[in-house]
């Protein structure tokens, strides 16, 4: 029997409302609007500015130190940022800090390293253009991946960062990296965050770079470090290693991937978010206590590398952590924060907020992320 038509349109009416309930319901909810996005593109502006022009951040021929805790994730985090909103140019401090970078790649022989021995001590010297090397390789490849092309520079870059490889030894595959006992970035442990941000590096260079035949053997000897030691790094530099594998073949095995997803989503808080103290056995140097509430350095890191493991935006972990970053970013500032690991900082001085300065960066990344 055939229903009459305000019927048949009713049944079809809640069809097609229960459809999309269905489909809002499947939708990730916690995607920071272009408001959020904006306010935390004017932090991270700002506080690059502030670092590009800060004195101590002053280096040889008028360029600047790139710091792993400011001027890093800023330049990792812009690209994703202009495109989000439209952007034609980068910004003025992104520009800046990009020139700095492709100046100090070609003048590779003539600037000094960032902290040279005759000033710091031995070996800041090697230490410094370990480190430099992949920075300037991993910033500058980030800018061409927008474009699909890679450039002259960049490719200078590489050529100045392999060389430096050790090709023998404990850190056979790495490379030197400052070591100033600061938590998370430049301490003891630090050799193998700065061979993931290599291999980073390399896997998003566009153009296929990571197949060229030219480098195989070092990028070998980088897989086999990375791997060698993944099962026994710090869940920081295991976290690092799961960005770094969704870059790389071969960086991980099957087993040692869902061996690290199984480890960071067991520190997942209750609140949906991460701490970095719970991250790796950290102890200040002032003897303060560590914070151990969530924050935005920890949560964005981890959601991000997660995402790139492959874990869709639905996922309980990377959706619990998605809703906390877009609930937690201060109104105010547009900043998300964290804490130091090293010492006591106030958190309104410039130099207390380098954590936070990275957990926007990284914050943004992770909503930012397609999926």
């Amino acid at each position: 029997m055939r229903l009459p038509t305000p019927i048949r349109f009713a049944i079809a009416l809640v069809i097609m409302v229960g459809a999309a309930i269905t489909i809002f319901a499947q939708k990730p909810t916690s995607i920071a609007s272009m408001p959020a996005i904006r306010a935390a593109t004017a932090y991270l502006d700002s506080r690059a500015d502030w670092w590009l022009h800060w004195p101590n951040a002053v280096r040889d021929h008028d360029t600047s130190c790139v710091s792993c805790h400011t001027a890093l994730p800023y330049a990792l985090a812009r690209p994703a940022v202009r495109t989000a909103l439209d952007e034609r140019e980068p910004a003025a401090p992104e520009r800046t800090l990009l020139a700095n970078v492709v100046k100090r790649v070609r003048l590779w022989k003539e600037v000094e390293p960032f902290y040279p021995d005759q000033t710091r001590g031995l070996p800041k010297s090697s230490e410094s253009r370990g480190t430099e090397s992949v920075l300037n390789a991993l910033i500058l490849a980030s800018r061409d991946a927008s474009s699909g092309v890679l450039s002259d520079d960049t490719r200078q870059a590489f050529s100045n960062m392999w060389p430096l490889q050790f090709k023998a030894g404990d850190l056979k595959g790495a490379w030197a990296w400052l070591n100033f006992h600061y938590e998370p970035w430049e301490s003891t442990d630090s050799a193998y965050f700065g061979a993931t941000l290599a291999a980073i590096a390399v896997g998003t260079a566009p153009g296929n770079y990571a197949t060229n035949a030219e480098i195989q053997e070092q990028l070998k000897l980088l897989r086999d470090y990375l791997q060698q030691r993944a099962d026994r790094e710090r869940l920081f530099n295991r976290v690092m290693v799961l960005w770094a594998a969704s870059k790389i073949d071969g960086v991980l095995t099957a087993t040692q991937r869902q061996a690290i997803i199984s480890a960071v989503t067991e520190k997942q808080n209750a609140d949906g978010g991460w701490s970095l103290s719970d991250l790796g056995s950290w102890k200040r140097v002032d003897g303060t206590a560590l914070d151990t509430s969530t924050d935005g350095y920890a949560t964005g890191l981890v959601v991000l590398a997660l995402r790139r493991a492959g874990l869709s935006r639905t996922d309980a972990a990377v959706s619990k952590g998605l809703a906390w970053l877009t609930q937690h970013q201060d109104p105010a500032t547009g900043m998300w924060s964290a804490s130091s690991l090293n010492k006591q900082r106030d958190p309104a001085s410039d130099i207390g907020k380098f954590m936070s300065d990275a957990a926007t960066a990284y914050a943004v990344l992770a909503l930012l992320d397609r999926p």
